[in-house]
């Protein structure tokens, strides 16, 4: 299992370097299936859109997939070597990646070698719990269940900065998770050997 999680993912020159640091392979070569965030139509993903964005970080156009929440049964069992989900809103876009039934499919896809990689709300998403996201993104999609997929056994604190610094502590000292802060150039690996 390998994620590579940070606030900002591509967009943030750190950030991006630490990612392709990290792949297993050239970036070029990597097969990825790309999650848009909540702000997702069925119109966007047709138009092409989503995989002129992911190209532009060094994907090859032939080499991305994007997550249709519509229509998922075909990207259950890709041969791919990335999986990506970027910033949005962290309860929307988990919503959907549950009510797709895809969040069972990405745990599987990186129990077997798929490279995780989260900037912001995908970040987010890989860890235990989202719940504390609640004081930087507004859950207006009647999210109940607050468990993240779990592949992080701790919780994260993206974009931190002074402002966060007590939300921070008062985590940390509710001991329930480990918590770890990004600053909007930072980035972690957390990787079974």
């Amino acid at each position: 299992m390998k994620l590579i999680l940070s606030s900002c993912d591509f967009r943030n020159t750190a950030s991006a370097k630490f990612i392709y640091d990290h792949l297993c392979k050239p970036i070029a070569e990597c097969k990825v299936l790309y999650f848009p965030n909540e702000k997702v139509t069925s119109e966007k993903i047709k138009s092409g859109k989503y995989e002129t964005r992911i190209a532009a970080f060094g994907f090859q156009r032939r080499n991305i997939y994007v997550a249709n929440y519509f229509d998922p049964a075909p990207f259950f069992n890709l041969d791919i070597d990335v999986i990506y989900i970027s910033g949005g809103n962290t309860f929307g876009t988990m919503k959907l990646i549950r009510d797709a039934g895809f969040d069972k499919a990405i745990i599987n896809y990186v129990q077997n070698g798929v490279v995780y990689i989260g900037g912001s709300a995908g970040a987010h998403i890989a860890t235990a719990n989202i719940s504390h996201v609640a004081k930087y993104d507004v859950d207006t999609y009647g999210l109940t269940d607050f468990l993240g997929l779990g592949l992080y056994n701790g919780i994260l604190i993206c974009h931190y900065d002074e402002d966060r610094r007590s939300d921070f502590e008062e985590l940390k000292s509710l001991g329930q998770h480990p918590v770890t802060a990004l600053t909007d150039s930072d980035s972690i690996l957390i990787k079974d050997d």
